[in-house]
C-alpha cells in the first residue's frame, strides 16, 4: 500500500507468517511515467530478506513503452510475479491515466497487461482492479479484459474508485467477478479478521484473498495466531528500531508506530488506544511499549 506501508513492515509481517499461511506478497507499487525504471531501482525494491513466499512487484502506470521495458526490467531484477495496477483511487494516479482511471476503457486494461506480458518471458503477470471507477457496470468487462491480455490471476477490490475506502461493502461484486473470470480471482476488501479468509472464498468463490488493510490491525491475521500484548509490543518496538537503522530519527519511526496504532488490534494492545494515540513524547510511547513488551 503506496504511502501506508514500506518494506520494513512487509519483511516482519512475512518474518511472522509462514509461506503456507501468507502465500505470497507484493511491493508497494512503483509508479512508471513516460521513462522506464531501471532494473537497479527495482532490484532495490525486491531487496528484502529472503522470505520462503514469493514477493512480486507491482507496478502502475500508462505509457506502454515505458511500463513494457520496466516489467522486462522487474524480471531481470528477480521479480517472481509482476502485478499491475488498475485500483489506486488517488488523484496522482487519475491524472496520469493510471490505477483505478483504466477502469472506464476495458480495452486499455487490456492493452496494458498485453503490452507486459509481452515484454517478460517467464513470470506470471497478474492484474489488480476495482471493482470499477464511478459504478461497477463494467467489472465484468475488466475482468475478461485483464485476462484477455495474459492475466495469470486478477485480484478484485470490491469498493469502486468512487467509494474509496467507505465502510459499506459488496462481495456480491466478487461473486460477480468468478463468474466472469475463466481463470482464478483473488477478492481483496473487507477482511478484518482471520475468519473472514475463508468467508470471502466460502461467500464469493475466489481462490485466493488479498489483505491490506486487515494487517495493519493484526499482522498475525494470516496465520490466525492469537498473540499477547507483549507479542504485540514486540512487533512495534522492532518495527520502530529498524526504521531507526535504516536512517529514519526516532520521532519519524515512532510517528509510523502510531499509524499502526491507529489500526491496532493485535493483542489487546490497543483497549486503551486514544492514550496511546496522545502520547506526543517519542521516547514516552517506546518506554510504555518496552514495559509492556517485557511483561
Amino acid at each position: 500500500m503506496e504511502g501506508v506501508t514500506e518494506p520494513v513492515f512487509l519483511e516482519l509481517v512475512l518474518s511472522r507468517n509462514s509461506a503456507e499461511h501468507l502465500g505470497g506478497a507484493f511491493t508497494e507499487f512503483v509508479r512508471v511515467t513516460d521513462h522506464p525504471i531501471p532494473k537497479k531501482r527495482l532490484a532495490a525494491r525486491l531487496a528484502l530478506a529472503p522470505f520462503k513466499a514469493p514477493v512480486g512487484l507491482q507496478l502502475m502506470g500508462a505509457d506502454l513503452a515505458a511500463l513494457a521495458e520496466t516489467a522486462r526490467n522487474a524480471e531481470e531484477a528477480g521479480a517472481p510475479i509482476l502485478d499491475l495496477n488498475f485500483g489506486c483511487p488517488a488523484k496522482g494516479a487519475l491524472r496520469g491515466c493510471a490505477g483505478s482511471a483504466t477502469l472506464t476503457d476495458p480495452s486499455r486494461v487490456e492493452e496494458i497487461v498485453q503490452a507486459c506480458r509481452a515484454a517478460v518471458s517467464e513470470i506470471p503477470v497478474t492484474a489488480k482492479m476495482r471493482a470499477g471507477f464511478d459504478d461497477d457496470t463494467l467489472l465484468e468487462e475488466n475482468v475478461r479484459a485483464a485476462e484477455a491480455g495474459g492475466a495469470a490471476l486478477v485480484t478484485v477490490h470490491c469498493r469502486t474508485k468512487a467509494e474509496r475506502y467507505c465502510p459499506e461493502l459488496d462481495w456480491t461484486r466478487l461473486a460477480r467477478a468468478v463468474e466472469a473470470a475463466e481463470g482464478p480471482v483473488c477478492g481483496n476488501g473487507g477482511v478484518k479478521t482471520h475468519a473472514d479468509l475463508e468467508r470471502m472464498r466460502r461467500e464469493t468463490g475466489c481462490q485466493l484473498v488479498m489483505v491490506g488493510h486487515g494487517a495493519l490491525a493484526n499482522p498475525w491475521i494470516f496465520s490466525g495466531v492469537r498473540v499477547n500484548p507483549a507479542e504485540a509490543a514486540r512487533f512495534l518496538l522492532e518495527y520502530s528500531e529498524r526504521l531507526c537503522a535504516s536512517g529514519a530519527p526516532t520521532k519519524g519511526s515512532v510517528q509510523r508506530v502510531k499509524q499502526l496504532l491507529v489500526h491496532w488490534t493485535a493483542g489487546g494492545l490497543c483497549e486503551d488506544r486514544a492514550s496511546w494515540l496522545r502520547e506526543r513524547d517519542p521516547e514516552a510511547l517506546l518506554s510504555r511499549l518496552r514495559e509492556v513488551a517485557s511483561s
